[in-house]
């Protein structure tokens, strides 16, 4: 194929109004500080950051247009991310969100998302197959034949989920074989009680990792063929806004699993990734290249990998989810 390219995705894509407050979120009122605007949603944002990593990524969900009419598409473009691929409908439109961010960089998201989600069930198998991972969120239950699809051409799948909408949600999670999920959402779908039973509880024999990310607390892998269960430690940075973060920690992810790297390799090298970029305001204009992220990796307080215990059923044989 013409293009070349490493990671596809479809998901959210949105415009972001960022407002930002003086005090907690739970101080029920505060002044305004600062607006912005932003183009955000978790897949589109996380091939943006993902592009920044020098990956080649190309978005497939849909968009009005595939040229500079359609606003998110030019965005997507100019961050150097590939919409060629991607199918068009009139009334395709982005999310819009407004996100409050409070003085210690914690947000909360309203958001409207009533417009078409996921992509077309007539994606080329040749499409697909042009790159090695598939990025999806939440709302790639409106295409889960596609994302089996991804499967059976043997794309890695990394599945962002954080809420449930039942058997489809559910499907999705059994279609992924690297579930890198928000700590929150991890405890309301297993109900499991701390992180080594929650991640037995997502274990399977067709996955590759289970990913839990937990903020400033850091992040969980278990990993296929390893019988140890890890902790990434968060890197200690001055957050000023959270906005992406999960978004950043994907893309770079999704960057390090196409270059072959394990993937507690690739956790650790995301979980830098968005450390750097909690530290700007907005989701995508903080987002970190290469260099910067090596750098703060080489820094004498870089956290290490450390275990957590023994996984189970993480070798050979896996575990019934």
């Amino acid at each position: 194929m013409a293009h070349d390219l490493q990671i596809l995705g479809f998901g959210a894509i949105a415009v972001d109004d960022i407002i930002y407050v003086d005090r907690g979120l739970d101080a029920g009122k505060g002044k305004v500080v600062r607006r912005e605007q932003d183009h955000g949603g978790n897949v589109a944002t996380a091939l943006v950051a993902a592009a920044r990593l020098g990956g080649r990524a190309g978005f497939i969900g849909w968009l009005r247009n595939p040229d500079d009419r359609d606003l998110s598409a030019a965005e997507l473009r100019r961050h150097g991310v590939d919409v060629a691929f991607a199918p068009c409908r009139p009334d395709a439109s982005p999310i819009r969100s407004t996100i409050i961010v409070d003085q210690d960089g914690n947000r909360f998201i309203a958001y409207d998302d009533d417009v078409p989600q996921g992509t077309s069930d007539a994606m080329p198998d040749a499409t697909l197959a042009s790159a090695r991972v598939l990025l999806v969120d939440g709302y790639a239950v409106h295409a889960l034949d596609v994302v089996a699809q991804a499967r059976r051409l043997g794309l890695a799948v990394v599945a962002d989920v954080e809420w449930s909408t039942g058997a489809a949600t559910d499907r999705l999670l059994s279609l992924a074989d690297h579930l890198v999920l928000p700590m929150r959402f991890a405890e309301e779908v297993t109900g499991a009680p701390g992180v080594p039973a929650m991640l037995d509880h997502l274990w399977s024999d067709s996955r590759g990792a289970v990913v839990l990310t937990d903020g400033g607390r850091g992040a969980y892998v278990r990993q296929k063929g390893d019988d140890t269960d890890w902790h990434i430690p968060a890197h200690a940075v001055n957050t000023v806004d959270t906005t992406g973060a999960g978004d950043c920690f994907h893309g770079a992810y999704a960057v390090c699993l196409a270059a072959s790297a394990a993937p507690l390799e690739a956790a650790l090298f995301a979980s830098t990734a968005s450390a750097i970029a909690v530290t700007g305001r907005g989701g995508r204009k903080p987002l970190p290249d290469r260099a910067q992220c090596l750098a703060l990796m080489a820094g004498p307080d870089a956290p290490v990998p450390t275990p957590l215990r023994r996984a189970v059923g993480a070798g050979t044989s896996g575990h019934p989810r």
